[in-house]
């Protein structure tokens, strides 16, 4: 019985075939980091004061000025308070202006913005003062749907195939991402936000296996990890669409109505055949496999292909079944703490770096050119180093430099501040590289569900970062504390993993081999 992995050497380990893959699967990932961060440049912070129209029933040749100075207190710094009023009066305009108005309260009409400013979320649904609030609770419900869509997408992927559930998120990120564009209050928007999130996510975790699954060994870190600089190249395009343009609700229609182009997808995108294999359908992924064959201009011979038959009667995997066996538990829980550092890490310090001197579009065009090095450096650096060292490596030096910046007094601004653009580095290649190292340790009929998992850990942390940012109203260190002793702490729990460098993808649970070195010390586990 002939091995998956020698069908793919059969067939050309990173043919034609395989790079097109990549291709298409890295193209929607340019639209994610739009949906992803694209919410910042529609919350754009202008000047605003409540609406004293009021006074106008009294004074209705008042000027603008005049108006303000009469309904407005003024703060310590002299300008006028932008969340509070005098309270109206039933006075007549000598009355007022005589005895002035002294007793103050929340703005009760709104607020007024400057009339040349384009419509964002701000303006339009007032999100300033104490609705100020709601803006953040929307970026913490669009990563609640980011973390269901991990957990229900990556076990749907593992059921039903990795092609459909690709199928059905970019279906639904087009759809409501485009609906969002239309919405009429700011709860409305949310709710939409909760099921773009979601679909975000189950493309984000089914681009793992469909580039690794497909691929030879020595080509799956390069796979994913160009697959993954789209969405660096992503963060870079934003900067410029946004500047562009201002009115959010065209900004939210040029960032998700391209994803109806990607409508050929239905025709042209393959299942993954390692997925078909484990499932019994060998007549379905035979096809496959000579179609890739034929576009890799190799060959499969009949006899070759005959050989090819799951190992065993293969059940669906559950996410019971990544706690079943103790290797397979071991490899679930600290890849679990894995990634939950690299998501600490990565949102804390992105957060946290805001002092470039820039201003917003080109602070977005920084964040995405440094994240591009950081994944293309991955490839070389996994298969010069192996899989565990690197993400050991890269987690340390992610949590030293948050605690080294702990100790640098407030007044460096520049120091911080590079220290945390390298710390943004080393995060984001850790983070790519837990995307290779989980789709190589998790055996293939659990192996979405198993990312799903990690990603799941990834959004509950993604959640907990900006709430840990205000601690530093107690000390200013206590954030980066925390961002820095996580990963350091998780970096030594990498050595109980497993090195996969140029071993082959298990299928089943059961096939789930430790290396020899690994397998010498199963007892100490």
């Amino acid at each position: 019985m002939v091995e998956f992995g020698d069908l793919l050497r059969a067939l050309g380990d990173f043919g034609l075939f395989q790079k097109l893959l990549v291709l298409l699967v890295s193209l929607p990932l340019l639209l994610n980091a739009f949906q992803m961060v694209g919410q910042v440049f529609m919350v754009v912070e202008v000047p605003h004061h409540c609406d004293t129209s009021w006074i106008r029933a009294v004074g209705p040749n008042l000027t603008e000025e005049e108006q303000l100075n009469l309904t407005l207190p003024r703060g310590a710094d002299g300008q006028f308070e932008q969340c509070s009023m005098y309270s109206p009066v039933d006075w007549d305009l000598d009355s007022i202006l005589a005895y002035g108005l002294n007793d103050t309260q929340k703005c009760s009409n709104g607020w007024v913005y400057p009339s040349a400013q384009p419509p964002s979320l701000l303006t339009e649904f007032d999100l300033v003062c104490d609705r100020a609030v709601l803006n953040d609770v929307s970026q913490s419900i669009y990563m609640a749907g980011v973390l269901v869509g991990a957990l229900l997408f990556g076990m749907l992927s593992d059921r039903i195939g990795r092609r459909p559930v690709f199928l059905i998120c970019m279906l639904i990120q087009g759809v409501v991402g485009l609906g969002t564009a239309f919405v009429p209050h700011f709860y409305v928007f949310m709710a939409f936000r909760f099921v773009v999130g979601a679909a975000v996510s189950g493309i984000m975790i089914t681009v793992v296996p469909l580039a690794t699954e497909w691929v030879g060994v020595s080509y799956r870190p390069k796979a994913v990890l160009i697959a993954h600089t789209a969405f660096a190249l992503g963060q870079m395009m934003l900067s410029g669409l946004s500047y562009g343009i201002r009115n959010w609700r065209l900004l939210e229609i040029a960032g998700s109505a391209p994803m109806f182009a990607l409508f050929f997808y239905i025709w042209v995108l393959p299942e993954s055949a390692r997925w078909l294999v484990t499932k019994g359908r060998i007549e379905e992924a035979k096809k496959l496999l000579q179609k890739a064959a034929a576009t890799n201009k190799r060959s499969l011979s009949p006899e070759l292909l005959e050989q090819l038959k799951p190992e065993k009667e293969v059940k669906s995997g559950s996410l019971l079944d990544l706690f079943r066996k103790k290797d397979q538990r071991k490899v679930t829980i600290v890849m679990s703490c894995v990634w939950f550092a690299d998501s600490i890490v990565y949102y804390g310090l992105s957060l946290s770096v805001t002092d470039f001197g820039l201003d917003i579009y080109l602070t977005q065009l920084a964040f995405g050119a440094v994240e591009f090095p950081a994944r293309i450096s991955c490839i070389f650096l996994l298969e010069w180093f192996g899989r565990k060292k690197v993400q050991a490596g890269l987690l340390l030096v992610s949590g030293v430099l948050c605690l080294i910046i702990t100790g640098i007094p407030e007044e460096q601004a520049i120091v911080i501040t590079v220290l945390a653009v390298i710390g943004k580095f080393t995060s984001t290649a850790a983070f790519s590289t837990s995307y290779v190292y989980a789709a190589e340790v998790f055996p293939t009929i659990v192996r979405q569900t198993g990312v799903g998992l990690c990603s799941t850990m990834a959004r509950v942390a993604g959640i907990l970062a900006p709430l840990i940012i205000p601690l530093d109203k107690y000390h200013r260190a206590i954030p980066m504390a925390i961002f820095g002793s996580i990963p350091v702490v998780v970096a030594l729990l990498c050595i109980l993993l497993p090195e996969t460098r140029g071993v082959d993808l298990a299928d089943d649970t059961g096939d789930n081999q430790l290396p020899p070195e690994e397998q010498k010390n199963e007892e100490l586990y």
